[in-house]
């Protein structure tokens, strides 16, 4: 904190004073102004205890006993405000999400039904599904002893029969061709 002294100031000030206003105003006065010197010519009143010297801080703060509604108005706002933020990332995010799944016409293609009843022992139908040619052939006793015979040694996904099939009966094969469509 600093103080503002009059000790060292005042002589200096008196005799300012003394030769300035000698001539204009009476004895009396120069006394009355030397003795003020002497005594307390600023105030000795710390830096923080001045203040605000328009009072602006003091007559504009809010008083919170006062004026608790003000309070209670500022949280509801910011908590309308939060939770209006929250509901607009939650719809973006459910958006996001589900434009990232399959549509429903990717859906309806995605499943297929064939009556294969009518398919003959050892015959084939060529059938499309997702553009793609699907094989289903009907196979004969002897195909399937056939390929439960082939060593796997010659295969290069080396799995028996049963374990590619269901039902040894049937032979579903998907047609692509590694070239440009041409099957």
């Amino acid at each position: 904190a600093m103080r503002l002294g009059v000790s060292r100031l005042a002589p200096t000030v008196a005799r300012s004073i003394n030769g300035s206003f000698q001539r204009q105003t009476g004895a009396a006065t120069l006394k009355a102004i030397s003795n003020a010197n002497q005594s307390s010519w600023f105030s000795t009143q710390q830096l923080n205890e001045l203040g605000s010297v328009d009072h602006a801080f003091t007559t504009d703060r809010i008083d919170k006993v006062a004026e608790p509604e003000r309070r209670a108005f500022t949280y509801l706002m910011l908590s309308g405000v939060r939770f209006a933020y929250a509901s607009t990332a939650r719809v973006l995010v459910v958006k996001f999400v589900s434009s990232m799944s399959a549509s429903a016409d990717v859906l309806a293609m995605a499943s297929a039904e064939f009556d294969i009843g009518e398919i003959k022992v050892g015959s084939t139908i060529t059938v499309k599904w997702r553009g793609k040619p699907v094989f289903i052939r009907h196979r004969t006793p002897e195909e399937i002893e056939g390929e439960a015979a082939v060593p796997m040694g010659h295969l290069r996904d080396q799995e028996t029969d049963d374990e590619r099939v269901l039902k040894s009966q049937w032979l579903v094969v998907l047609g692509i061709c590694t070239h440009l469509g041409c099957v």
